[in-house]
C-alpha cells in the first residue's frame, strides 16, 4: 500500500524548484552517492556529504537499494539530466524543531556516542550534537575510549541552528536524578533513625556521611563515647557505618548525624566490666572542692570524695592529686542507671596493707624463730586497720 502512495506521488511529479521537499526511492547505492527515484524524468542523487551530519566512510552504511527517503532538493538542471538532493537538509530541519521543544520542556533525549574526539563525545540527533568532556560525568574521566557506541541521556544545553552548533550534557541529567533523590532522601529522614551511610569526607571538625543521596554531619563529637582528636583515628573515607539522626533541617539540607549513639553507652559496657569492691585504675579528671573526678573507663568518671582520698585531713583534693595523673581507686558503690560511681583512693592502700599483712602471717612461722613480732613490723599498719 506505502509503495503505491510513493508510486502515485512520485508520478505526480511534473516539475521541481530548488527547496522542494519531496520522497523518493533509492534506485543504486555507489560508495560516493546514492541515485533517487523521485518520479521525475531522471533520477535524482544524493552526494555522501549530503546524507548525514556525521561523517561516513561509504553510502551503503546509510542506504540500501529499496530504502524510501524524504530529501530536499538542492539544485537542478534539466538541461544536464542534473538533480542534487539532500537527506541531511531534511533530517537537520525536523531535528533543529525536536530539539528546540527538548531545550523549552526540559526534556532528556537518547543518543548512541557516534565518535569519541578531542574535548569530548560527538552523537547524531539528525544534527552533529558534541558533548564536552566536562559534561558527560558528573566525575572526572580521563579515557573516553570505551563511550563509542554507548546510549546516552541527554539534555540540550546550547543550541545554534544557524551556526550548526549543539551543545549536549549528560552531567545535568545526572545532576538533576541526585538532587531528586536528596529532596526525596531530606523528606522521608525523621529525628531518632538509625541508616546505613557511607563516609565521604572526613574534615577536622568531624565527618560527612553520605545517607541516601544527601551528606550528614557526625560532629567529632559525636564518633565515639571517649574523646577522639581527630576523626581518621575512628573512621576512614569509604567506611561503611550506621549513623542515628540526631536533628534535619530541610530549609538549608543540613543533618546531623551520631556515629556513638549506634554504639554501646560506656555506662552498659562498664556495668559488665567493673563490679563494688573492684580495684581498678583510673586517671584524675577534675579537681573539685568536694573531691576528685576520676575516669574509670572511656566515658565513665566517678567521684572520690575528699574524705577518701589520703588517711591524712586535707583541706583541698590539689594537696595529693593533680589533673591528668594515674590512681588506683576502689570501687564502693555503682548505679549504672544514674551514671554515679563513689571511688576511694585510701581504700585502696588498707588493701595494699591488708595483703603485705596476710603475706607476711603466712610466713610468720619462719620469722618466729627471730624473735621479730606483727607488732615491731607493722605497727601503725594496724592501728589504722583497727
Amino acid at each position: 500500500m506505502v509503495e503505491e502512495e510513493m508510486k502515485s506521488e512520485m508520478t505526480e511529479v511534473a516539475s521541481l524548484t530548488r527547496g522542494d521537499v519531496i520522497k523518493g526511492k533509492v534506485s543504486k547505492v555507489e560508495d560516493r552517492q546514492a541515485l533517487v527515484d523521485v518520479g521525475y524524468k531522471f533520477d535524482g542523487v544524493i552526494p555522501i556529504s549530503e546524507l548525514s551530519s556525521l561523517h561516513i566512510d561509504k553510502v551503503e552504511d546509510l542506504l540500501s537499494v529499496g530504502d524510501e527517503v524524504e530529501v530536499k532538493v538542492l539544485r537542478i538542471n534539466d538541461e544536464e539530466d542534473k538533480l542534487i538532493l539532500s537527506k541531511r537538509a531534511i533530517d537537520a530541519e525536523q531535528a533543529w524543531e525536536n530539539l528546540k521543544k527538548a531545550q523549552e520542556t526540559g526534556e532528556v533525549i537518547e543518543a548512541d556516542v557516534a565518535d569519541v574526539v578531542k574535548g569530548g563525545l560527538v552523537v547524531d540527533l539528525g544534527v552533529r550534537g558534541f558533548i564536552p568532556a566536562s559534561l558527560v560525568e558528573r566525575h572526572y574521566v580521563e579515557d573516553f575510549s570505551d563511550y563509542k557506541g554507548r546510549t546516552l541521556r541527554l539534555k540540550v544545553i546550547e543550541m545554534d541552528p544557524e551556526k550548526n552548533k549543539l551543545i549536549l550534557s549528560q552531567k545535568a541529567v545526572l545532576d538533576d536524578e541526585v538532587e531528586t533523590k536528596k529532596q526525596d532522601t531530606l523528606n522521608q529522614l525523621e529525628e531518632g533513625q538509625v541508616l546505613d551511610g557511607v563516609v565521604q569526607r572526613l574534615t577536622d571538625f568531624g565527618a560527612f556521611i553520605d545517607v541516601g543521596g544527601v551528606d550528614g554531619l557526625v560532629h567529632v563529637s559525636e564518633l565515639a563515647w571517649e574523646r577522639v582528636e581527630h576523626p581518621s583515628d575512628v573512621l576512614t573515607e569509604g567506611d561503611e557505618i550506621k549513623v542515628k539522626v540526631l536533628s534535619v533541617d530541610r530549609d538549608h539540607e543540613r543533618i546531623s548525624l551520631s556515629l556513638k549513639e549506634t554504639l554501646p553507652g560506656p555506662w552498659d559496657v562498664v556495668s559488665s566490666s567493673i563490679a563494688t569492691g573492684d580495684i581498678v585504675s583510673g586517671q584524675v579528671r577534675r579537681l573539685v572542692s568536694f573531691g576528685a573526678f576520676v575516669e574509670v573507663h572511656p566515658g565513665v568518671e566517678g567521684l572520690v570524695h575528699i574524705s577518701q582520698i589520703s588517711h591524712r585531713h586535707i583541706a583541698t583534693p590539689e594537696e595529693v592529686l593533680e589533673e591528668g595523673q594515674e590512681v588506683k581507686v576502689k570501687i564502693l558503690d555503682m548505679q549504672p542507671e544514674q551514671k554515679r560511681i563513689s571511688l576511694s583512693i585510701k581504700e585502696v592502700e588498707h588493701e595494699e596493707e591488708r595483703k603485705e599483712i596476710e603475706s607476711f602471717e603466712q610466713s610468720s612461722d619462719d620469722n618466729s624463730n627471730s624473735g621479730i613480732t606483727l607488732g615491731d613490723m607493722f605497727g601503725d599498719q594496724l592501728r589504722r586497720l583497727k
